[in-house]
């Protein structure tokens, strides 16, 4: 089976050649993987002693930060060699300040794992949610070496769990242990023979925690919120776009908008702004408005954000947070972000792969969104009630800092392993 699965791999890496052609991302999914093996070679040297962390792409990226930050004060001697399997990953982070070689994860076939490894020759080895490569894995293994889960989580729909899975089942026999988020992944696991495990709870509510100790003040923000009432939208797609506008372009309410869509292409952006009917501002037009004599941000009633990296901060002047991505597979973003700075939280239908967003719409501190009029209902009881939304935002913030600790229970774990 290892043997088809190699296959399978080698045959849809000459597959996303040719999509490459036409593909933008796949062009820098394929194109990224052809440098590996060089800069390896140049920024690790076999004196070198290092530490692998590997991520599938952002999110797992964030939610892994804080062990890797821990491990590196731990570890100064050691190199940090951070790998990405995903464009979305890798780009945004590729000049990180963290780890000391960025790159994409090499596809996994036993000759990539075998020189990865040969190359990178790490001391420890840290895989961030899921993404379990038999081939990397089978190597690790061979070299017995020390290899950990960490906020992992398990279903029983995945390989490990079917009939014809023994070969993916059999390569979890390459983790030291496993750190997972709950009592059902700790229990599948024990299924499969697997005793080295611990409910360490998720590492992403002690990376959401510690952004409350950093500055998160904006003043262009500030300057468009003007002590106004905001609903701030995040990580937004196209249909919870479309019930975003419905609303601001029907609603009376003394309110203002902030929209950071996940794609920020400009054919999107512009027909985004253009559906608006209300008066809107780009972030990529704050020059032109900054230097006109009768505009100013606070002028304005929706603030388009198209560019990254900013979203996180902008939450911190939210009164209502939209978190899109509901609407689509595999569903909602990142929910946590809002939720430690207070903010009462709305949502498509689509949350039941995260556990987070789970909890927070059973705790009442968020509400699920169907269609257009119960996204109209939610909002004008939000916009209008000042204690339900200050509940739900305090339910929110409450939920967060209960679920801290996920790193110091890993970090406790591994140095005294």
């Amino acid at each position: 089976m290892l043997f088809l699965y190699t296959l399978v791999v080698q045959f849809a890496g000459f597959l996303l050649k040719i999509t490459a052609l036409f593909s933008p991302k796949m062009k820098l999914f394929m194109d990224g993987r052809k440098v590996v093996f060089p800069i390896l070679e140049q920024k690790i040297k076999r004196t070198d002693k290092t530490i692998w962390f590997h991520a599938a792409s952002l999110g797992e990226y964030e939610q892994g930060l804080p062990v890797l930050e821990k491990i590196k004060e731990q570890f100064p001697s050691h190199k940090i060699v951070l790998t990405f399997f995903s464009p979305s990953g890798y780009e945004v982070r590729k000049n990180n300040t963290v780890a000391d070689v960025t790159v994409y994860l090499p596809l996994d076939t036993k000759k990539n794992a075998q020189q990865f490894l040969n190359l990178v020759h790490p001391d420890l080895v840290f895989f961030i949610k899921y993404e379990y490569w038999p081939n990397y894995l089978f190597e690790l293994k061979k070299s017995n070496t020390k290899t950990y889960l960490i906020s992992g989580i398990l279903r029983k729909n995945q390989l490990f769990f079917k009939w014809y899975g023994g070969f993916y089942r059999e390569a979890l026999d390459a983790f030291t242990y496993f750190f997972v988020q709950n009592e059902t992944s700790k229990k599948l696991l024990q299924q499969l023979g697997k005793t080295d495990v611990a409910v360490s709870g998720d590492t992403r509510f002690d990376r959401v925690a510690t952004i409350l100790e950093k500055d998160n003040s904006l003043d262009f923000i500030s300057d468009f919120k003007n002590n106004t009432l905001t609903i701030v939208v995040g990580s937004s797609w196209p249909k919870d776009e479309d019930l975003i506008v419905n609303f601001i372009n029907s609603n009376t309410f003394n309110v203002k908008f902030i929209i950071a869509p996940h794609n920020i292409k400009e054919e999107q952006i512009q027909n985004l702004k253009n559906s608006i009917t209300k008066k809107t501002v780009l972030f990529s037009e704050m020059e032109t408005v900054g230097t006109s004599r009768d505009l100013s941000l606070q002028d304005f009633d929706v603030f388009i954000i198209d560019t990254i990296g900013l979203l996180t901060k902008i939450y911190s002047y939210a009164d209502i947070a939209y978190v899109g991505g509901g609407f689509g597979n595999p569903g909602v973003h990142n929910v946590l972000e809002p939720a430690t700075f207070g903010v009462p939280i709305l949502i498509g239908p689509n949350y039941s792969h995260f556990a987070e967003a789970i909890a927070l719409v059973n705790m009442e501190a968020c509400v699920a969104v169907n269609n257009q009029k119960e996204l109209d209902e939610a909002l004008e009881n939000l916009i209008h009630n000042d204690d339900i939304r200050q509940e739900k935002g305090h339910i929110s913030s409450t939920f967060v800092q209960m679920n801290k600790g996920a790193t110091t229970i890993i970090l406790n774990h591994i140095l005294n392993d």
